[in-house]
């Protein structure tokens, strides 16, 4: 995946269309900055594994490149990228494989019990259409600025959603039942590690301990102000 600013910068400023896409087609830097910041304030094992699956999405989208050889439209308009190659399209690889991850684990991993309020679950609706829309709208991106072709972003989208159902499963069956165990190693308790792997609801439950906390904590003060 090429993360670069230079979209923007070929376009005319009387493009609109060509600047708003310009700055959507720059989301998978967000969503990397986005996971560093969790993996280092949470620490939680599946989230490492699930920034794993992207890596691992990347290295295949090189691969793949380096193998198919498929050069991008309109070869040497975009000189400053570092790779001539276009097949598959590694913005829409990396934006499937998310997409289609973040969908798994929204409706088969963060689920808390078979009668869901309808207020949980319109909100998984409403973020899903709104993923669906960003990956619609980062692949349009790569074929309206002239760095792929459509049928490149349309297999890089077939890659990422492919390995991305791999990589979900894979992290379900295979490694979530060694995430307690690697838990416990003194390595993973030394730098905080945890796996919440039993929890349906993470945030229901980071949000009920903290508020149980806080209270206990405040009855404690109050008793020693007394």
């Amino acid at each position: 995946m090429q993360l670069n600013g230079h979209d923007r910068h070929e376009l005319p400023n009387s493009d609109l269309t060509g600047q708003v896409l310009a700055y959507t087609s720059l989301l998978p830097i967000a969503i990397l900055v986005g996971f560093v910041t969790l993996i280092m304030f949470k620490r939680e094992l599946h989230t490492i594994s699930f920034f794993g699956g992207l890596v691992l999405n990347e290295g295949v989208n090189w691969l793949l490149k380096h193998i198919l050889r498929e050069p991008r439209p309109c070869e040497g308009a975009h000189a400053a990228l570092t790779t001539e190659y276009g097949m598959p399209s590694s913005h829409s690889q990396f934006i499937w494989f998310f997409v289609v991850y973040f969908f798994l684990f929204l409706y088969l991993r963060m689920h808390q019990t078979n009668n869901a309020r309808c207020v949980e679950l319109l909100w998984r609706h409403i973020l899903s259409i709104t993923l669906l829309g960003v990956a619609l709208s980062v692949s349009y991106s790569r074929v309206y600025l002239l760095y792929h072709t459509w049928s490149q972003v349309f297999y890089g989208a077939v890659a990422g959603c492919i390995i991305g159902i791999v990589w979900f499963f894979f992290t379900q069956e295979v490694l979530t039942p060694l995430f307690p165990k690697i838990a416990a190693w003194p390595i993973s308790e030394f730098f905080l590690v945890r796996d919440t792997s039993l929890i349906p609801n993470i945030l229901w439950f980071e949000y009920t301990v903290t508020r149980s906390e806080a209270r206990n904590r405040q009855r404690k003060l109050g008793t020693k102000l007394q």
